[in-house]
């Protein structure tokens, strides 16, 4: 099922409250307050019931124009003896650990009928997880697949019919469907051309409990953990057809939607299956537009790209692996966290810390960074005693899943940054207060920043970042450039300073203005620079061709064999970052949430021409502050 977003409190309660109450209330005495909840596209009517102890239930009935008459004879009576059956059968799998809403108590009433279930106290799963590391997104998926094979443990009726039949007669009436529709989709010949090819697959195909409707869309994240609704649509069938919904996962999160599979099939998953689901989605897809057409043409053009979706993934179904797929990762956790590796790594000492609490796994440097929560357990003297501290602890020496040089050579580079983290403290840097020999590798600890963390490889914080007041954006250019000014006063030069090197905590202490900093006097928060490892002194000429870094923040040089990196190439940085923060890394006047004039300012910072930048830090601060006083 997929959402309409919108909860109303019930304001007249005389009708629709006493219809809706009479029901709860053959199970719950009092109803304290109930709340519509006029979500998803059956007919069925939603209520947020609260119980006299504070209590919250999810109540559902089925109106009378779904279920025809009640009496026992009547269509009305078979949908209630199967409404009665799915209750029987939620319990089976609730039974089983499957986390999900449990049933709670079901029957007549004069709307229809209900059926009463525990309330999830949680947030939408497609809202949650595309905002989570990938580690944490493709773990989910796991966890998702891993569910749906116990569920799939319920068995079918003896008596079900076979599923080759079944299925068959459903694709002809989908190709029928298709056929009758005045609407069509390119590339829907190669959907019915798969069909036809493929029709012996279904042969000798088990059947088990289907949930009928299993894809991101019904589920939910209640307390960091997945939570499984809506089982109104449940049958028996093909376990692996189940899967036919998965391009809603696909489409919100890929690595989602992988390790939904992997975690089906123990990352084992057979060819036969891939075949299988490329059957069952081609005959989804084939009435997905005559299907849309009595929502409107919002739900019509949804179904559209879906379909063009579907058809790019299959290479317009020539292989039945869909390109979104990922055979993931190796994932390791600790403190219940996922993080992910080529090849398993004890991280004990890091725990010695105390609790980790947060995990940075997504860097190429060959580097794991921790957050960790706790009293000091190390031997270190630089550490408080028996204090509660929170720390970042960056290690060196793990086989890390996108870094692809040697271990070793990652601790080289590591140790390699500790002059330069001396030589540059300041204000607005990480500051360090450890180092130790660890795990067969190097670990450096700092002092914890607080903050959201500018990256775009943390969704959920940059959504947030990029979110902030204007004032705050702005404070963060200034503190990226005064920085960066004061880099280069020490004889260095950035090198692979990018928006993930940047955090802002609105709520931090900021430092005093400096004498010659006016624009400092009035600090909203506190911006925290780090990961500086490939800071180097000057004259600095690059070595590589395309050296190290984010495009999104590099100048031309740094990417010219032979090219002198100085203060003028970090002009360039401080304009990217401007274009990043306040054009939404694009570089066109339209997204400048700006004035005109520094713009202007931005603009001649990342001129491909060195000659036309300024020339210094200091100048363009000066030229920044002046545009926006115009």
């Amino acid at each position: 099922m997929r959402f309409k977003r919108e909860t109303t409190v019930i304001a007249n309660r005389d009708e629709e409250w006493g219809c809706a109450a009479a029901a709860a209330m053959e199970y719950l005495e009092p109803v304290m307050s109930m709340e519509n909840i006029p979500r998803g596209w059956s007919e069925d009517k939603k209520y947020k019931i609260t119980a006299a102890d504070g209590t919250k239930y999810l109540l559902r009935i089925t109106p009378k124009e779904t279920s025809g008459s009640l009496g026992d004879d009547s269509l009305g009576g078979r949908q209630y003896t199967k409404q009665q059956h799915m209750f029987q059968i939620q319990q089976s799998v609730a039974a089983l650990g499957v986390p999900m809403c449990r049933p709670v108590a079901c029957g007549r009433c004069e709307q229809g009928f209900y059926d009463i279930q525990t309330w999830v106290e949680g947030r939408d799963a497609e809202e949650v997880i595309p905002l989570l590391s990938d580690a944490e997104q493709y773990a989910c998926g796991l966890e998702a697949g891993r569910i749906l094979k116990v569920i799939h443990s319920v068995p079918a009726p003896e008596e079900q019919p076979d599923w080759e039949t079944r299925f068959n007669a459903k694709m002809d009436r989908k190709i029928q469907m298709y056929h009758q529709c005045s609407l069509k989709f390119d590339g829907a010949e190669d959907l019915i051309a798969y069909i036809e090819a493929n029709r012996s697959l279904l042969k000798g195909r088990p059947q088990c409990f289907q949930h009928g409707d299993y894809h991101i869309g019904n589920m939910m994240i209640e307390k960091e953990k997945l939570v499984i609704i809506d089982f109104d649509r449940y049958d028996f069938g093909d376990p692996w057809e189940e899967f036919n919904r998965i391009v809603w996962c696909a489409q919100c999160s890929p690595l989602f939607a992988s390790g939904m599979v992997n975690g089906y099939f123990d990352g084992d998953v057979p060819m036969e299956f891939w075949k299988l689901l490329a059957l069952y989605i081609s005959s989804n897809m084939l009435s997905s537009v005559a299907w849309a057409v009595s929502f409107g043409e919002e739900e019509i053009q949804t179904m559209r790209k879906q379909a063009q979706d579907v058809l790019n993934w299959y290479d317009h179904m020539k292989n039945p692996v869909p390109s979104w797929y990922s055979r993931g990762y190796y994932l390791q956790y600790m403190d219940g966290l996922p993080y992910k590796m080529k090849a398993p790594f004890d991280f004990g000492f890091v725990q010695e810390y105390g609790k980790v609490f947060k995990v940075y796994d997504d860097q190429d440097s060959g580097n794991i960074c921790f957050g960790v929560s706790g009293e000091r357990k190390s031997g270190s003297v630089l550490l408080p005693e028996n204090k509660e501290e929170r720390y970042f602890v960056k290690f060196a020496g793990a086989p890390t899943e996108r870094y692809e040089g040697t271990p070793g050579e990652a601790v080289e580079r590591l140790k390699d940054t500790l002059p330069i983290y001396r030589d540059l403290r300041h204000p607005r840097l990480i500051e360090l207060v450890d180092t130790r020999e660890a795990a067969g590798g190097f670990a450096m600890v700092f002092k914890w920043a607080e903050g959201d963390c500018m990256g775009r490889m943390y969704p959920a914080q940059h959504q947030r970042f990029m979110n902030m007041p204007l004032e705050d954006r702005l404070q963060v250019f200034r503190d990226v450039a005064v920085f960066l000014e004061y880099v280069n006063s020490r004889g260095y030069v950035a090198i692979d300073f990018y928006d993930g090197s940047v955090l802002y905590d609105p709520n931090g202490q900021g430092e005093p203005a400096a004498p010659d900093q006016n624009a400092e006097s009035t600090r909203r928060g506190r911006t925290t620079i780090c990961d500086i490892d490939f800071f180097s002194k000057k004259p600095y000429f690059n070595s590589m061709g395309r050296m190290w870094g984010s495009s999104s923040f590099m100048s031309p040089e740094e990417f010219t064999l032979g090219a002198e990196i100085d203060e003028i190439t970090n002009v360039y940085t401080a304009g990217a970052f401007a274009f990043a923060l306040f054009g939404g890394y694009r570089r066109e006047a339209g997204t400048w949430t700006l004035g005109q004039a520094s713009f202007e300012v931005a603009r001649r910072a990342v001129s491909e021409d060195r000659g036309s930048r300024q020339q210094s830090l200091r100048q363009l601060l000066q030229e920044w502050e002046a545009a926006l006083e115009l």
